[in-house]
């Protein structure tokens, strides 16, 4: 530790430093050099041209690479200390016979160690089968067989109910769709071929129709019993939604030759003669035990289109299945802009094209509306005082900045003088074109072209206004009530956003009262998910927040980026459902020349580890021989990126062949940290707060963020928080109050938290309950049974499995010179991180360890960590890989990753790491010999259990972690 400067002991207690006190990245020896420089007036010398926060970043980047080539030097974060009861417990623990496993090597292919079981049989299976094996012999169970006195069933049944005076109202409705012109149409190519494409504009009625046309024509055709259709959704609300309707439409309740089925909850149609609507997920997960698809002789998939990760899985594997199941028919339907491409792919199939059926639509762009308002934009220049960040590029790189204006100089620029030479516009707006504020959103020229559409339209019809995320919608809201323009009276503004609190449903869909105008502020969801009927105008600023996937700083994004050409036609379709619309862009005609077609595919621009485990439990071979048939193939190195974690994570083996654990964790539906967590959680049995926090972080956390309380809402967060430093525990709080509590009403109010989904994350402790009793980890099915829950009082213990699942997403707490926090760091000290304002760890100055544990980790205007979990060493020592252990001058020090280094004496890392293997070996072991761990026992296992469990939550462990503050050497700059 020589040549560092010791800044003495930290003070006791939380919030002055704790008794674990942290340190900032770099070397002693380099803030010694640094200093010397400082005092001699010599610097690095840095390339010639640099100006201002160039500089700056010069110096930043700098010692940011230097603190990479001396990562090797990094001291140890500190010493692990146990107390001397401590140690002879542990040794004496570490010496009986009973506490001692064999060891199970899995470098055996064969698993000739693990006993016969169930599930050693299909494990096996499963890493040695072969799909195309599997469709082979699923694919004998063939839909051609028919059953004649159901057939005469159905077909009487149908007869009557032509009779039926709902019925024949809902068949005039049907028969004045677009679709139900090219009814026989369509049934020819379908009868005519195996795989044929529709597309069609919103509102033709493609959706609700061609299922309808094929059991409608097998029925009168007396072959109902050979028919039974799946219709892939992409979203949950739209397959139930999708599914009501058809019910409604056929003069049935769901469930009869209807139904839908999602993740949580399903309502199935009978077994033959039938339509099921399900999300593209609920199929992939039938194919893992029939890849074939047996007994289904349609499968529509619906909104292919959007591209999600799910669909395009989906296309690629039937078009494995249907070489086998040639009675299998595939219908693909898809919006007309891209529809070309998906022929493409299933080698040039049928194309047919339904027109729209919407009133005509009249587009304006933005130097239509800057003629139309008058409106001027601030001039460019400085940050202007109350103007948002996201107004500005002053949020981006500097590189990103260029290449903006460069397009902007190349392509924006020419138009509007071009204009000017046309005198097609005014001077003033031309002037307004070329001034690349323009292109950013601007809340006063929305709030302007509200006002301008309420003067000139006298019937009060509805306005959409697409943002793209929260912020901007707060903001707009937030203007047009303090305005004074829209009373109450005769505006009703409404805010859609899935973290604002649900409003009332028939505000959204209902007309307004007479006299009373809707003004909708909504994100993409409103695009095609969400049809408002009565929008008339809709006020489109041509932004959209995206997630992507950095692979170089292996981060995930989540930008204001332009919208393609098929965003913009969906917004603008969205005008013009009862009268001829109008559509307003806030980008110029030249901007939408040189747009995009279309977004990206999701599966480029995500983590694939959930991806990759599905392609395993599918037995489809080799991950990038997989990939590669894919539409658009993922870049080499994500997938990369992905297998390594699978790995880290005890999931993949070398061979890329699935492991024991990685077995379990693809059975569960849900991300593989969280399944890993899950599964830590039952055998440490602390199950009910574990699935508490995997199932919040898989599908969403209960929090909202009202207009107008954003600040109140930090603060009920912090509170229910209880001082715990977890974001992770936060959510097992607010969910566990709710279930405990007398009002679950006024509990939701007061801490601003959603009962829906709240509800929603219970539902699905309940199912995870479901897989692991399948799985064997767990004797019932109550989360919350004593059982299972021996240890979950044990707030150390929780968070050590927690942190046993996100691991290796571990960031490091630095601090300034004064002691308080400065910033996060990754573990190789190369990134910068900051809390996301949503943490309740972002209002922490002071942690008594610097180890922050995370799941999520997204970059918008900064490098955000948006949940967070403060742990101390031993959970990082215990869970983590690449451990390794040496003496150096008689101390021991453990590094994990190459990366976290600690200090300890020679004993107590010597307990550690017997401990740590024998945790390791029995881990082993429960993965390959699944079965429940009862605590209640005084078995070998469990005295090693309750070992590991006191080590790592002891009151008595000491972590005497030397404070140090980050000692970046840089010039002053914006973050």
């Amino acid at each position: 530790m020589s040549g560092r400067r010791r800044r003495g002991s930290a003070p006791s207690g939380r919030g002055k430093g704790g008794r674990y006190s942290d340190r900032g990245g770099g070397s002693g020896q380099g803030r010694q050099r640094s200093k010397s420089r400082q005092k001699s007036g010599e610097r690095p010398s840095r390339p010639p041209g640099l100006r201002g926060k160039e500089i700056g970043l010069y110096y930043r980047n700098l010692s940011l690479k230097n603190k990479g080539l001396k990562k090797e030097k990094e001291p140890p974060l500190g010493t692990v200390t146990l107390s001397d009861s401590k140690k002879y417990q542990l040794k004496e623990l570490l010496r009986r016979e009973d506490t001692c496993f064999g060891y199970f090597s899995t470098d055996d292919s064969t698993y000739a160690h693990v006993e016969d079981s169930t599930f050693k049989r299909t494990f096996l299976s499963t890493i040695r089968g072969n799909i195309l094996d599997k469709i082979e012999k699923s694919s004998t169970v063939m839909t051609t067989i028919s059953d004649e006195s159901r057939d005469n069933y159905f077909y009487n049944e149908f007869s009557a109910k032509k009779e039926n005076s709902k019925y024949k109202k809902m068949m005039d409705n049907r028969e004045g769709l677009p679709s139900y012109k090219k009814r026989r149409e369509i049934l020819k190519l379908i009868e005519e071929h195996q795989v044929i494409l529709i597309s069609g504009e919103t509102g033709c009625g493609k959706t609700t129709q061609v299922a309808q046309f094929i059991l409608d024509d097998y029925i009168e055709k007396k072959k109902g019993s050979m028919c039974k259709i799946i219709c892939t959704q992409p979203r949950r609300i739209s397959a139930i939604a999708v599914a009501e309707r058809v019910a409604d439409e056929r003069a049935e309740k769901l469930g009869h030759s209807v139904g839908y089925q999602i993740r949580l909850e399903k309502k199935l149609p009978r077994e033959r003669c039938c339509i099921n609507f399900c999300t593209t997920g609920v199929v992939l997960k039938q194919m893992e035990s029939d890849p074939a698809l047996g007994g289904v002789s349609h499968i529509i998939l619906d909104e292919i289109h959007e591209r999600n990760v799910a669909s395009d899985f989906l296309i690629t594997l039937l078009k494995e299945v249907i070489k086998k199941r040639v009675d299998l028919k595939v219908i693909l339907m898809s919006a007309t802009l891209n529809s070309e491409a998906f022929s493409a792919y299933y080698n040039t199939c049928p194309h047919i094209n339904i027109p729209g059926f919407t009133f005509p639509v009249t587009e304006y762009f933005l130097e239509d509306v800057l003629q139309q308002t008058k409106f001027t934009f601030p001039e460019q220049g400085p940050h202007r005082p109350g103007m948002k960040k996201w107004m500005m590029y002053k949020d981006k790189s500097k590189a990103e900045n260029r290449a903006k204006e460069k397009e902007f100089e190349d392509y924006i620029v020419p138009y509007a003088r071009r204009l000017l030479k046309e005198r097609k516009y005014d001077i003033h707006v031309c002037k307004q074109l070329t001034n690349i504020i323009s292109e950013d959103i601007n809340l006063e020229l929305v709030l302007e072209l509200v006002k301008y559409i309420c003067r000139h339209d006298d019937e009060f019809s509805s306005i959409l206004v697409f943002m793209p995320g929260y912020a901007q919608i707060s903001d707009l809201n937030k203007m047009l009530q303090a305005s004074g323009k829209f009373p109450h009276s005769r505006f009703i503004i409404i805010p859609l956003h899935s973290q604002m609190p649900t409003v009332d449903q028939r505000q959204i869909f209902s007309p307004a009262p007479t006299g009373v105008r809707k003004v909708i502020i909504s994100t993409n969801i409103a695009e095609t998910s969400i049809t408002i009927d009565d929008v008339v105008f809709v006020i489109d600023t041509g932004k959209i927040k995206m997630n992507d996937f950095n692979v170089e700083t292996n981060t995930e994004t989540l930008d204001i980026q332009w919208v393609s050409k098929a965003n913009a036609d969906q917004r603008k379709g969205r005008a013009g459902r009862v009268k001829p619309g109008v559509c307003y862009h806030l980008y110029s005609r030249a901007r939408h020349q040189i747009i995009e077609k279309f977004q990206k595919p999701e599966i480029l621009r995500m983590r694939l580890e959930g991806t990759i485990l599905q392609t395993k439990i599918l037995q489809l071979g080799k991950v990038e021989e997989f990939f590669s048939k894919l539409m658009d193939p993922p870049d080499a190195e994500t997938v990369t990126l992905s297998l390594n974690l699978l790995k880290r994570l005890n999931a993949l083996d070398d061979r890329e062949d699935l492991m024991p654990l990685g077995y379990h964790i693809a059975r569960l539906p849900i991300a593989p940290q969280m399944g890993k967590m899950i599964l830590f959680g039952a055998i440490f049995s602390c199950l009910d707060p574990v699935l508490s926090v995997a199932a919040s972080l898989d599908y969403k956390d209960a929090f909202q963020i009202p207009l107008g309380k954003e600040k109140l809402a930090d603060i009920k967060r912090v509170e229910l928080g209880d001082g715990l430093l977890s974001d992770h525990l936060l959510l097992h709080k607010a969910l566990e109050r709710f279930e405990n509590s007398d009002s679950q009403r006024q509990f939701c109010w007061e801490f601003f938290l959603s009962s829906h989904t709240l509800h929603q994350l219970q539902d699905m402790k309940k199912q995870f309950m479901q897989y692991l009793l399948e799985l064997e980890f767990v004797r019932n099915l109550n989360p919350k049974a004593a059982e299972n829950n021996r240890n979950s009082d044990n707030m150390s213990l929780v968070k050590a499995i927690v942190c046993a699942g996100l691991y290796p997403n571990v960031a490091i707490a630095c601090k300034n010179k004064h002691g308080r926090l400065k910033c996060l760091k990754s573990m190789d000290y190369k990134y910068r991180y900051n809390f996301h304002k949503k943490s309740v760890l972002a209002s922490e100055p002071f942690f008594e360890s610097p180890l922050i544990v995370y799941y999520t980790k997204v970059k918008s205007k900064a490098d955000y960590i948006y949940d967070a979990t403060m742990v101390t060493p031993l959970p990082i020592i215990f869970f983590g890989d690449q451990y390794e252990h040496k003496n150096e001058r008689g101390t021991s020090i453990i590094s994990i990753c190459n990366s976290l280094t600690f200090k300890a004496a020679n004993d107590t890392a010597e307990i550690i790491r017997e401990l740590r293997n024998r945790m390791n070996w029995f881990l082993e072991y429960k993965v390959t010999h699944p079965g429940f761990v009862d605590w209640t026992k005084e078995t070998g296992e469990i005295k090693v259990l309750r070992a590991i469990k006191q080590l790592i939550t002891s009151e008595d462990v000491g972590y005497d972690i030397e404070e140090y503050e980050d000692d970046d050497e840089e010039e002053s700059f914006d973050d």
